[in-house]
Parts: structure tokens; C-alpha cells; sequence
């Protein structure tokens, strides 16, 4: 007869979740949450938001200090060269059915990108940092190539005197966006280029871990982040308001929600208990964006929903809840939000594969095992 399941040894300690292990260090990104404060290599995000931009940020990021005027312009360029898709790619690209999620359609072109660079195979720190040029320019032709194939469009070429957020927007309209319009997207790209070690960023270190290349890292990320519990919950934040559809219906909405125990997009979060300093500093860009395009009504819709959600649960928005009105006025469908997500965060990924690779260990934690004990086979035909 089998014997007892055997008991985890004090030493395993299960933690669901990992909650509150220390499973990596960096100097990338603070994330306090007790005193809801993010920071970028000791930088607030609020000031990063307020007096720089995305490029800036992510040369930040990547070489742990603020570029002088020459390195910033060298990196600016370098990022543009980085941009064109080649046509072997874009064909590639027309094959993929038009009804695959964008994300998937990311995920597909990022490992495809592994595929076409003969020198993918090289770990090492500095083809790491060549191939996290290559995938920051391209993400955003990439994504808008598939959104314009999607709309029967021809895909774009980038302009390469329009800024990277700029020029994203270009991509998929066709049209130079307005200053308001850049600005919001900038400010965008600098709030979710990196977050600790977050889900998708830990995929990427664990990928990296086993010396796998740059490309297949951010590919495990990028899967990592279409979940809606991590990068796909900003298009169901926005899928909620326009289902709400006025405000006059929000409060009912949010009630009903959270009378049947379901999750109200957009608000809470793992590490912040306070509040989510990102949303903090994107509540008046989403302001002045939706009022300049007449959307004052999602405003008013968002502002009942956290009225309620504060009266409720106490429980304040995240980033998400904000962004996902300005990225809809800016033109991304709301099934495209996360692949804009992807555009920022891919930066913070590659400064912690960059970082992972520096001081390597196989990441490979423990697992309790909770099945049965001393099993035996039985034959097929003596089994009942």
C-alpha cells in the first residue's frame, strides 16, 4: 500500500507567489511601496516624467547615468537606425492571420528578430546591449505594421526626424502627432519602461539565467506580460469604461462588480499600498489629453469608479486605470495597449538581462512536492 504523504521539511517553506522574497538585486528601479515612490537609478519617476523623455530615460537605464549632449544625440540616432523593419521581416509579418492578438503577433516578430540576427547566439553583456537597440527601435514599427495590416493598410516607413514616441504615433496613423499628443506618450513610455522585478522582468532573468540570448529573454517577457494579471489588465480597464458607456452608470457598474466578488480593473496593486506613483503622475496628462480631444465624459466615468472604489475597499487605481483613456484617444485599440506597454518596458527588460548577465546565477528555487509516496506500476490489464 502507498505510504503517507510526506511533510515539507520547515526548510521549504512554501511562499505563494514568491510575496516578499528577495530573489534578485538592482540598481535599476526602487519600487517603495509602502511609501508609494517609484525611482529610476535614484531619479522619481515624477521629475523624470516632468523634465525629461523616453530616449533619455532609457540611456538612464541602460548606462546608469544622464547623458551629456553628445551621448544623447550618438544614442538617439543609434536607437533611429534601429528602426526600419527589413522586408524579409515584413513579409513575415503579412503571414501572421490578422485576427492574432497583438501580442501574440509581438511575441512571434521578437523571437523572429533572434532569427534573423547571425549573431543572436553571443552572450555576452555588450551584444546584449546591441540587441536592446535593436528590439527598443523596432518594437514600435513592428506593432504598428501589424495594426496597419489589420486595417487593410500599408505599413509605414518611420520618419526619423520625429522623436521615438513621435514617430510611434506616426506609424500608426499616418499623421505627425501634436505636441499634447507626443507628450502624452512620452510620459507613457518613461512610467512603464521598468518596474523592479516584476513578472515579466523576472521571466526574462530566469531566461537569461541559463545563458539563453537577449532575444529569447524578452520573449519570455513578452509572453509574461499579455496576462491580465500583469500587462493586459490596462485593456480591460479601458474595455470596462466603454462598457460603463456614461457616467451616470459608473456607480451601479462598479457596485454590481463588486457585489459578485469580480476584479474592477485598474486598481490595487502587489507592492504599492498606498498609492501608485505612476498614476500620479499621469492624472493630469489623461486630463488635459481627453479634455483637447472632447472625451470628458471617460473622465467622468473614471472618477466615479475610484469614488467607489475608495468608498468600498480603500483601494486606490494604478497606472492602468489612467493610461488606458489616453492610449484609446491617442489611437492604439484596446487590444494593442499592451504591446505599447511592451514598447516601454522592453528598455527596463534589457537593462536587467544586461545586469543578470554581470553577476549570473542559474535562478532555480525549490518546489515542495505534495503528491503520494512509494507508488507502484500496475499493468494495464490487471488495473480496475
Amino acid at each position: 500500500m502507498p505510504t503517507a504523504k510526506k511533510e515539507p521539511s520547515s526548510a521549504s517553506k512554501l511562499i505563494k507567489g514568491l510575496e516578499g522574497v528577495v530573489a534578485a538585486q538592482t540598481s535599476l528601479s526602487d519600487v517603495d511601496g509602502e511609501n508609494g515612490r517609484l525611482l529610476y537609478r535614484g531619479i522619481p519617476i515624477g521629475e523624470l516624467v516632468d523634465k525629461s523623455h523616453f530616449e533619455e530615460v532609457t540611456y538612464h537605464l541602460w548606462y546608469a547615468k544622464l547623458p551629456n549632449a553628445a551621448e544623447l544625440e550618438t544614442f538617439k540616432e543609434t536607437l533611429k537606425a534601429q528602426r526600419p523593419l527589413s522586408e524579409r521581416a515584413l513579409k513575415i509579418l503579412r503571414l501572421i492571420p490578422t485576427e492574432t492578438h497583438p501580442m501574440s503577433a509581438l511575441r512571434t516578430m521578437c523571437s523572429l528578430m533572434g532569427s534573423l540576427d547571425p549573431r543572436a547566439h553571443i552572450v555576452n553583456p555588450e551584444e546584449s546591449l546591441r540587441k536592446a537597440y535593436h528590439l527598443t527601435g523596432i518594437f514600435p514599427t513592428i506593432i504598428a505594421a501589424f495594426y496597419r495590416l489589420r486595417e487593410g493598410k500599408e505599413p509605414l516607413q518611420p520618419d526619423m526626424s520625429l522623436s521615438h514616441a513621435a514617430n510611434f504615433l506616426y506609424m500608426m496613423s499616418g499623421k505627425k502627432p501634436t505636441p499634447v499628443m507626443e507628450k502624452a506618450l512620452d510620459a507613457y513610455l518613461i512610467l512603464l519602461a521598468d518596474h523592479g522585478l516584476n513578472a515579466s522582468t523576472f521571466a526574462a532573468r530566469v531566461t537569461t539565467g541559463t545563458l539563453s540570448n537577449l532575444y529569447s529573454a524578452v520573449t519570455s517577457a513578452v509572453g509574461t506580460l499579455a496576462g491580465e494579471l500583469h500587462g493586459a489588465a490596462n485593456q480591460y480597464a479601458m474595455e470596462m469604461i466603454l462598457e460603463i458607456g456614461a457616467p451616470a452608470n459608473a456607480t451601479a457598474y462598479v457596485n454590481k462588480l463588486l457585489d459578485e466578488k469580480k476584479k474592477v480593473m485598474g486598481f490595487g496593486h502587489r507592492i504599492y499600498k498606498t498609492r501608485d506613483p505612476r498614476a500620479e503622475a499621469f492624472r493630469q496628462i489623461a486630463n488635459d489629453l481627453c479634455v483637447k480631444a472632447g472625451k470628458m465624459d471617460w473622465l467622468e466615468i473614471a472618477a466615479q469608479v475610484e469614488k467607489v472604489m475608495m468608498e468600498r475597499k480603500k483601494i486606490p487605481c494604478n497606472v492602468d486605470f489612467f493610461s488606458a483613456p489616453v492610449l484609446y484617444v491617442l489611437g492604439f485599440p484596446s487590444d494593442f495597449f499592451t504591446t505599447v506597454f511592451a514598447a516601454s518596458r522592453v528598455a527596463g527588460w534589457s537593462g536587467h538581462i544586461i545586469e543578470q548577465q554581470l553577476d549570473n546565477r542559474l535562478i532555480r528555487p525549490l518546489a515542495q512536492y505534495i503528491g503520494p509516496q512509494e507508488q507502484y506500476y500496475i499493468p494495464h490489464e490487471d488495473r480496475k
